[in-house]
């Protein structure tokens, strides 16, 4: 991890020290960080909104580098002015340097995340969402494989053909098939189209506008069709600092882009708002299951039960009008067209 995740969670103290925060029933008053902790683990530790971290966060003065935590760190529930405070208390082994002519160092792969970026950097690294289906249909296409194969994989030879105005030889492109369009269940606005990695292929020859690609990297086999784009520079965060959002947020999930159809925790779910509703990466959202409509038996009429809340998620990838969330807990199973709202 790159950034300096305390130096993040002092920054965001320093307007937020005054709100008060719900400290969640039966909280420790000391905690010792351990090997697969996360941020967002700890915090729930003590409290009710994980969220509010930044709001309690204060580093022991004594420690004169308090850029990461790690396990065996110390912390320490204490009250300060009235409000509850949390202490960061690090050791006689970590407050002690010993000075050496050789170089010391120390993995920061061992420091504790915000949030388990495992879970969704694969993801990040090869799904794709755009506007329209315009680009789809203007991007080039593969034409044929090798030997007039009507599939291929790694390793094989394809051929494309379109207009390749990016690069030339050496140039790579993301192969892509068309999947799924999102439309907005309450307005019927269009809101993108879900792009399903195919794999990468890079050019090795190129004649007029007929392309030669080695494939060098497949999730499923490459058909005749499937359309060419060029790689997409992203800037993956190292750390998602989790905040409310802004505004006022009333949206649904749309989708779960790796095809299952019940969501739980961990899973990775697309909703219908994005930047222009306000949400940045990092906003934590609650999710309320959708009450289902049921015949009252008494009066023959049909009643909708009440959306009960299930979950919460945050956002770690935003479009204009799209995001992709996490779902960091689930008290029960949700589903598609369930309710997202601020938490």
């Amino acid at each position: 991890m790159r950034k300096s995740l305390v130096a993040l969670l002092l920054m965001a103290a320093g307007s937020l020290a005054q709100a008060e925060v719900q400290l969640k029933d039966g909280h420790p008053q000391a905690y010792t960080v351990v090997r697969g902790d996360t941020l967002w683990d700890i915090s729930g530790k003590f409290l009710r909104q994980p969220w509010k971290w930044p709001e309690i966060w204060q580093a022991n003065p004594q420690v004169q580098n308090p850029n990461l935590i790690y396990p065996g760190d110390v912390l320490n529930l204490v009250y300060v002015d009235g409000q509850p405070r949390i202490v960061l208390n690090r050791g006689e082994s970590r407050g002690t340097i010993k000075l050496s002519p050789n170089v010391r160092s120390t993995p920061l792969a061992e420091s504790i995340p915000t949030i388990p970026l495992e879970k969704i950097n694969s993801f990040l690294l090869s799904n794709r969402i755009l506007d329209s289906d315009v680009e789809f249909s203007q991007a080039p296409y593969v034409v044929a494989g090798n030997a007039e194969r009507v599939i291929s994989g790694a390793g094989d030879r394809l051929y494309a053909r379109g207009d390749f105005v990016h690069g030339g030889e050496g140039q790579v492109y993301g192969i892509f098939r068309q999947g799924k369009a999102y439309t907005d269940p309450q307005t019927g606005e269009v809101l993108g189209i879900n792009a399903d990695d195919i794999g990468t292929g890079e050019v090795v020859a190129e004649e007029g506008d007929i392309a030669t690609l080695a494939l060098s990297r497949t999730t499923q086999e490459v058909r005749l069709g499937d359309r060419l784009l060029p790689t997409e520079e992203r800037s993956i965060s190292s750390t998602f600092m989790p905040s409310e959002p802004a505004s006022q947020i009333d949206g649904v999930i749309l989708d779960v882009p790796r095809g299952v159809t019940q969501i739980g925790q961990l899973d990775v779910v697309t909703l219908n708002k994005g930047r222009r509703d306000g949400l940045e990466e990092g906003n934590v959202l609650a999710v309320y299951k959708t009450g289902e409509t049921v015949r009252d038996r008494i009066t023959g009429e049909s009643v909708k039960i009440p959306d009960e809340r299930s979950g919460l998620l945050m956002v770690f990838r935003t479009y204009d009008k799209l995001s992709y969330g996490l779902v960091l807990n689930a008290t029960r199973s949700l589903s598609v067209l369930d309710k997202v709202r601020n938490p």
